[in-house]
């Protein structure tokens, strides 16, 4: 992996990676943001903010929300994160962006990768929403599930598509942006300094993977997230490029806006909202073509000597 800071020791600079991160994700860019939706917000600034405590009563905030969040994921997780890495790290972000002869074929296996693993992973997503706490722990399950209730139904408001404009702007808002930001700032900044510092690849894209399902505040999707997570980090590890983890976090979350915006055209029929696995002879044959394409992609970049690091 790739040295990308000096200033720290690499634990620290992980942590300081990951506070950047989450100040321009969680403060700074949805300030911008907002500043920024109020020129296309035709009322007072008191009147915005009355409409985005409750944005499900006003439809015209669908895309105010879709200003804010994307000032959230670009401006927040890539520009603030990007400008620390550059004027104050003095680090170039082409260090996490190597040329690989097998760049074609290396995108190509990404995409398989997220559809054969959208079916291993269901097997997970299903013991995830099943997850019940102990009785004394009631008061915190009651909580996880009414935030996850009303993130559902905000995700919901956001994806409804009333035309092909509304798809390409939810594309690039929900698919593009966070594809770019979040494997930035968890692949490229913390992944690369954690292995640094614990000198294991594979500590280093597991707690990673944790971090970056953990500030998604989604509980009963927590397993599924990390396990893309390390899905996209060893991407990231064997490769050295972080192209592919990006394409792979695109294809994964634009494949999800296709399928709602194919069932919202009757295009398609099918229960987006159900958390039943795949059957589990087709989980186990998913899980070999998984496996088999991640050997060939490892196997492609270590031959063409972009693999480090042996495991």
């Amino acid at each position: 992996m790739t040295e990308l800071s000096n200033r720290f020791s690499p634990l620290f600079s992980a942590f300081v990676f990951f506070v950047v991160g989450m100040i321009g994700f969680v403060v700074i860019g949805p300030i911008v943001g907002t500043i920024v939706a109020g020129f296309f917000f035709e009322g007072s600034f008191m009147e915005l903010a009355q409409q985005l405590s409750a944005p499900m009563d006003y439809p015209g905030m669908k895309s105010i929300l879709m200003i804010i969040q994307g000032f959230a994921t670009g401006f927040g997780l890539f520009l603030i994160p990007w400008g620390y890495l550059h004027f104050v790290e003095k680090k170039s972000i082409r260090l996490i962006f190597r040329k690989n002869a097998s760049m074609n074929m290396g995108i190509l296996l990404s995409f398989l990768l997220i559809i054969f693993f959208t079916v291993v992973n269901s097997l997970f997503m299903e013991w995830n929403t099943s997850m019940q706490l102990p009785e004394f722990l009631s008061g915190v399950e009651a909580w996880m599930k009414s935030s996850e209730e009303a993130a559902a139904k905000i995700t919901e408001f956001m994806t409804q598509f009333n035309s092909t404009g509304d798809f390409i702007v939810a594309l690039f808002v929900i698919a593009v942006l966070p594809a770019l930001g979040e494997e930035l700032v968890f692949r490229g900044l913390i992944q690369t300094e954690l292995q640094r510092g614990f000198k294991n690849p594979h500590v280093a894209i597991w707690i990673s993977a944790i971090m970056f399902s953990a500030i998604h505040m989604q509980f009963y999707g927590f397993i599924p997230r990390m396990m893309l997570g390390a899905l996209f980090g060893y991407l990231y590890f064997w490769s050295g490029n972080m192209i592919y983890p990006i394409a792979a976090h695109f294809f994964q979350n634009g494949g999800q806006l296709l399928m709602m915006y194919l069932v919202q055209k009757e295009t398609i029929n099918v229960d987006l909202e159900s958390n039943e696995s795949f059957p589990i002879w087709l989980i186990i044959s998913f899980s070999a073509l998984t496996i088999g394409v991640l050997y060939y992609f490892r196997k492609i970049f270590q031959r063409d000597g972009h693999l480090e690091t042996s495991i």
